[in-house]
């Protein structure tokens, strides 16, 4: 057994770092799979020397390694008991790229599409994609030989893959490359007694044996099947030189390339680079009445030479349809399809494109195929292909714990054999009373199927094994692969004997066992491998929870919620990807930061707590501390895992048990000190922002003493309201919400807001109303806030309308109409809650809105040049659109507005004022925002609709942001 003492040693040894503490182990427990297993620590190497330190404790203590970098792995290939080896902060570089003979060399940390950011100059592109692909690393991708959509043209990674620099089982080095037959024979003489040698004798001899060679050629999948992850790649080995006469040369890589890190640990891989695809990129998006019909047409499809055939069944299409960001993009959706079929073509020119779409269409409808045939080009491509992705993660929305679970979803059969292979599969589905989601890469032959299962049943978990066992015998019968490119792990690797025979199997267990005699490189994946239906995230039979909980989750309980992350790591992506989610880990660069670690360490401890409030951890504050509740994830994650709401949950019952510090309870009731404040504010001006009364009020409080604080007005909102009363009679009327932000800090923002409605000819109506919590919903005080939204539901149902909408200025406090309230406010009152929301507005929807129907139009502001760069707030961005603001701001004509491509600016209201979280909170600004406002020529104005964030990019950069109201007041004629 292995005793702390030696792994705080191993640590110590370590340039990087070694983790050993049960949060961490915890959150690397999982992967996206349905798999759950303690890992014994997770190291964090720094270089190769680590990893070789790594080896030898590995060897002498008989524990394991297991390689990981973006850990979405789908059939758990990164779950087990031994130590994880983490790539993905440190193995990060573009080592060296070689245009004249069309490679580049990496490490294996770098994400697939930030390589081909940095190829992009070059003229070069690196063509195996996954879904993942803006967070999956090269590691990963060879590790289980990824492809996706495009593996029609650019096949899986398995044929760019040209040579790797690896640690072999005993430490040491070697580098894997294409060897002549000549060169190969010279490798096997060596008489040195080194593991590499040994790794090249033992494929020999398996491989020259001729009745190993029939078995193999009999056995395995049918040559034309391309996307094939069945077991080691012995078979393609043998189709090499030295075996096949004038087939390819020799190279190992072949064998590397979908071994999931069982063999050897890669430090380098060298790749081959293609050339950048055409510029023109079309979709056909035919839409079909049943999925038969689609699997027919794709037939015909395929000899039209498409880069992708994509499916799309009505299962996805209908869970879009629930999907905030998905919503935007079923734009292309005629009627209600049984399946879609987005055929892809690249060609040179649109002209071309529409010539092929045509002909594909004519033959299609001469033989009754079909009933919609939208082209789409452009920005609609890159919508069509999110909905498309998304898939997998939607699929975790269905309220319950039944679910859409992968366990035969990766099998490939050859397109020929697709419709009747989709048949026999339904068919035996339905022996069992189950229905499956179908979708993904009809063109080569690889259906993704789940099936609808509660895992945390015992009958759910038998039926999991059955299921499994019975397709493995159908793909047997069409002599396909039961994994097209997610792999074997721990899901599959049970039935391989069965795959490809008992002989051929043991051949398989050779190749590990010569590459790896002391089982130290990922354990039972592929071989050897544990009931695939053991070790799973959930204990069939375990009682549930009873959770009792402030906010409503519809149809679910907060343990479903936090159970709706399946692991995808959307929220690993970078700040080069775009979008908000998660910004501190685009910060940090850690697990522990993601969104994905959160829900899991809630899942965890919710499930497996024995106290009494389930909440009271200090292991679950640890991981939520840096969630800066930007509400990136409620529309981002493709499950729509709310980790905001679930923060603000979670730290009312841990205060309940552990109290509440002076600093929160100031940010909490920030509306009752602020308005205690205004009493005299040149006196609280003058205490924040003289350098020796605001070092001490920082000190006391717990506030950054680098940050600035925020000043009051001389005049609250309210008050000029009162002093400067409307006239006349309007036919347009608004009511204003007036926040407790701009009424005390940000009064001349709400004035110019005020004075442009009525100007532009709308009837302000102020009214006296409670604040918004939103200072208490981001602190977790949810009864004191759930007392303040009842209040506002119904002073605003009995008023607001269509015809009267309730406007807001600041975008955190009235969208709290639209998110929270409505799950806040008790159930006598949600149902107008949610009628309310929908007639709620940030300012700047209300006037885009206004624009679109007319009622704001160009000749109403004076015309001249004007440069704008606009940050958008996070919530604006997760429950409206940037998209609004922009639109305002381009009403004067001359104004062009650049929407400046970043996330959360990294205040997020009290966050980066805390002294803790400054250095983050800076980070974060750092990434896109601050260099964009600093790189902006010297008359451009800045625009930020948030009060945080314009705070942000003045302490960050120096200068001055404007609300976009402000600007357009300005502006008018």
């Amino acid at each position: 057994m292995i005793k702390r003492e030696m792994l705080m040693q191993l640590g110590q040894t370590l340039k990087g770092v070694l983790y050993f503490d049960d949060t961490m182990r915890t959150l690397y427990a999982t992967d996206a799979s349905a798999y759950r297993e303690m890992p014994l620590a997770v190291a964090i190497p720094e270089d190769e020397e680590d990893i070789q330190t790594l080896i030898r404790f590995a060897r002498a203590h008989k524990t394991s390694l297991i390689p990981r970098t973006a850990g979405t792995s789908l059939a758990g290939q990164v779950v087990g008991n031994g130590i994880i080896v983490d790539v993905s902060r440190t193995f990060t570089r573009i080592l060296e790229i070689n245009t004249e003979e069309k490679w580049v060399r990496v490490q294996p940390g770098v994400i697939r599409d930030e390589l081909n950011l940095f190829l992009k100059p070059y003229g070069f592109y690196f063509g195996p994609e996954t879904s993942t692909a803006n967070r999956a690393m090269i590691g990963g991708m060879v590790g289980n030989n990824s492809c996706g959509s495009n593996s029609v043209v650019y096949g899986s990674t398995r044929e760019h893959l040209l040579s790797v620099k690896a640690l072999l089982s005993d430490g040491s080095e070697a580098v894997f490359e294409t060897l002549s037959p000549e060169a190969f024979h010279a490798k096997c003489e060596a008489n040195d007694g080194r593991l590499e040698t040994a790794v090249y004798q033992q494929i020999r001899t398996l491989l020259s044996n001729a009745d190993n060679q029939q078995e193999i050629r009999k056995q395995f999948p049918k040559p034309e099947i391309l996307r094939r992850n069945t077991g080691y790649a012995i078979d393609l080995l043998l189709e090499t030189a030295p075996f096949t006469y004038g087939r390819e040369d020799f190279n190992f890589c072949k064998l590397i390339a979908g071994s999931e890190g069982t063999l050897a640990f890669l430090t380098e891989i060298k790749l081959n680079i293609s050339p950048l695809p055409p510029k023109e990129t079309g979709l056909l998006c035919i839409h079909f009445n049943t999925i038969d019909e689609s699997l027919r047409a794709n037939i015909i499809a395929m000899r039209y030479k498409p880069s992708a055939s994509e499916l799309i069944d009505h299962f996805i299409l209908e869970c879009t349809k629930d999907n905030i960001e998905q919503r935007k993009n079923r734009f292309f959706v005629q009627g209600d399809p049984g399946a879609i079929l987005v055929v892809e073509f690249c060609r040179n020119t649109r002209e071309e494109i529409t010539a092929v779409a045509e002909q594909l269409q004519a033959e299609l409808q001469a033989a009754g195929l079909g009933y919609h045939f939208p082209l789409l080009f452009g920005d609609d491509t890159k919508k069509i292909w999110t909905l498309r992705k998304a898939g997998l993660g939607l699929l975790s929305n269905l309220p319950g714990d039944e679910k859409a679970v992968p366990v035969i979803e990766d099998t490939a059969v050859a397109v020929e054999d697709l419709p009747a292979y989709i048949a026999d599969f339904n068919r035996i589905l339905q022996k069992y009373d189950l229905f499956s989601v179908h979708y993904a890469h009809a063109g080569s032959g690889e259906i993704h199927l789940r099936p609808i299962i509660n895992l945390k049943t015992k009958e759910g978990n038998e039926l999991f094994r059955i299921i499994a066992q019975e397709i493995a015998t159908l793909v047997k019968k069409y002599n396909g692969s039961l994994s097209g490119e997610h792999g074997d792990g721990r899901l599959r690797g049970e039935f391989i004997q069965q795959m490809i025979g008992p002989k051929n199997y043991a051949l398989l267990k050779e190749v590990k066992y010569t590459w790896d005699p002391e089982n130290i490189f990922n354990p039972h994946k592929i071989v050897d491998t544990p009931s695939m239906n053991s070790m799973l995230r959930y204990e069939p039979g375990k009682k549930a929870p009873d959770l009792k909980t402030v906010f409503h989750f519809p149809q679910q309980t907060i343990l479903q919620h936090a159970e709706q992350c399946n692991g995808s790591g959307d929220c690993r992506k970078t700040h080069l990807s775009g979008g908000t989610m998660c910004p501190s880990y685009m910060a940090t660069r850690n697990e522990k930061d993601t969104t994905r670690a959160r829900a899991n360490i809630l899942r965890e401890f919710l499930t497996h707590s024995t106290k009494a409030n389930k909440f009271d951890h200090q292991e679950i504050y640890d991981v939520l501390d840096l969630c800066l509740a930007c509400k990136g994830c409620k529309s981002e994650c493709p499950s729509n895992v709310d980790v905001a709401k679930l923060k603000m949950e979670f730290l009312q019952h841990y205060y309940d048990a552990n109290g509440v510090s002076l600093r929160t309870w100031m940010i909490g009731n920030f509306r009752m000190l602020t308005s205690l404040a205004a009493i005299a504010p040149g006196i609280y001006n003058w205490l924040v922002k003289k350098p020796a009364p605001s070092r001490l009020i920082k000190k006391f409080s717990g506030f950054a003493p680098d940050r600035s604080m925020p000043t009051l007005e001389r005049k609250t909102l309210r008050k000029w309201l009162k002093e400067n009363p409307q006239t006349g009679t309007h036919q347009r009327k608004v009511y204003l919400f007036c926040d407790e932000f701009t009424n005390y800090n940000d009064t001349h923002v709400g004035i110019k807001a005020v004075q442009l409605l009525r100007k532009l000819g709308y009837e302000v109506i102020p009214v006296e109303h409670p604040e918004s919590a939103r200072a208490l919903l981001s602190k977790g005080f949810l009864r004191k806030a759930k007392v303040i939204a009842e209040k506002n539901v119904r002073l605003f149902s009995e008023i607001i309308s269509d015809n009267t909408p309730l406007v807001g200025i600041e975008p955190s406090a009235i969208l709290g109409f639209r998110d929270e309230y409505p799950d806040l406010v008790g159930e006598p009152l949600r149902d107008a809650a949610k009628q309310l929301a929908k007639h709620v507005y940030m300012i700047d929807e209300f006037l885009s809105t206004e624009a679109d129907l007319g009622n704001i139009h160009s000749g109403m502001f004076k015309a001249a040049p004007r440069q704008i760069k606009l940050h958008g707030h996070c919530q604006q961005k997760a429950l409206s659109s940037v998209l609004h603001s922009k639109r305002i701001l381009s009403l004067p004509e001359g104004y062009n507005v650049e929407v400046i491509p970043s996330g959360c600016c990294g205040m997020a209201g009290s966050f980066g004022y805390e002294k803790e979280h400054y250095d983050v909170s800076m980070k974060i600004g750092e990434l896109v925002l601050f260099p964009a406002v600093r790189n902006a020529a010297g008359d451009t104005l800045i625009a930020a609709p948030g009060t945080s964030c314009r705070h942000q990019i003045k302490d960050g950069t120096g200068a001055h942001a404007m609300h976009p109201v402000e600007i357009l007041y300005d502006a008018l004629a």
